[in-house]
């Protein structure tokens, strides 16, 4: 006999029960009784394979956390001899230099085993970039939303694995607090008290969003435009988490309506061409020229004309 597993959501769960006293009996009945009315709120469980492809992604990411670690140390051990190279370290010029400084006993064996070390890892990290970019290749989901500019295999293939399937959620708001970035919110009454992000939901996830939305940004005039306004009103910390949002929203609706980025550009997340709502051309669309500051001052003259001018004369 093949049996299947439900798992249900134990605090909508605890919602239903009437009663204040809580025995083993009365929750069998409560939950036989949600499963005959079809209302057990079951919640959704990866499979075995996508649980297995998260260990790849984890695995190369503590991996590369690991080679990031070993860099930074020796470029501390080439800034201690006066040596600054950034990137340019690890390029065949600047490792001869780094091997050619003359180092104390211990220093130069902390040089060699580092050195040793970084050798070892990156190999490993080619291999399992490679096994994830044959898995993408296999997934006409991730190789859609890789069309989105600072999305890469890992962000994509990720996003896959962690949402499931678009049909869980009702809209981008959903996903946002989903991934955990969303502001977390402590209200009462007529005060809105409103804190830092969640942070709820897959970290690793949340992480590479918002490394591709800083990749979007760099890449995008319109990605950077917002970022930078943001920035100003804000800070740049909260201006990244706000475009990383705007990304988890957009490959949301790019998986749902099985868009790629030309077709989400010119459509919008809600099935709309831009420059229009719902059908009805908005003012951007009539007055192009017009930024949205004299739109507003054009409004407000329009209306303070309609409600002084009086009927007209027949």
């Amino acid at each position: 006999m093949q049996f299947e597993l439900w798992i249900g959501d134990a605090a909508e769960i605890r919602t239903k029960r009437v009663r204040k006293q809580k025995t083993d009996r009365q929750d069998a009945e409560l939950l036989l009784r949600l499963l005959i009315e079809d209302r057990f709120p079951r919640i959704w469980v990866a499979d075995g394979e996508n649980r297995d492809l998260r260990q790849l992604l984890w695995h190369r990411h503590r991996m590369v956390q690991m080679r990031t670690r070993i860099m930074n140390q020796l470029h501390v051990l080439a800034l201690n001899e006066g040596v600054r190279r950034k990137k340019a370290l690890w390029r065949p010029a600047g490792r001869a230099q780094l091997q050619s400084l003359v180092l104390a006993r211990w220093a130069s064996r902390r040089r060699q085993d580092l050195l040793e070390l970084l050798d070892q890892l990156t190999p490993k990290i080619q291999e399992l970039t490679r096994a994830l970019e044959q898995e993408v290749e296999k997934r006409p989901v991730a190789r859609r939303l890789m069309t989105h500019p600072g999305v890469g295999p890992l962000t994509a293939l990720a996003f896959e694995l962690v949402i499931g399937t678009p049909e869980r959620f009702g809209c981008g708001k959903q996903i946002a607090s989903y991934v955990g970035l969303v502001p977390s919110e402590e209200s009462s009454g007529d005060r809105r008290r409103l804190g830092h992000i969640s942070k709820q939901g897959n970290s690793l996830l949340r992480f590479l969003l918002v490394e591709a939305a800083q990749v979007t940004v760099r890449t995008d005039p319109d990605w950077r435009r917002r970022f930078l306004h943001l920035a100003m009103r804000r800070e740049r910390r909260i201006a990244k988490v706000a475009m990383a949002r705007k990304l988890a929203v957009r490959l949301y609706w790019m998986w749902r309506k099985e868009w790629d980025y030309e077709q989400m550009r010119k459509f919008g997340s809600q099935g709309r061409k831009s420059g229009s709502h719902a059908g009805v051309p908005t003012a951007s669309t009539w007055y192009p020229r017009l930024r949205s500051s004299r739109i507003i001052r054009f409004v407000r003259l329009r209306l303070d004309f309609a409600f002084t001018a009086g009927p007209r004369s027949s």
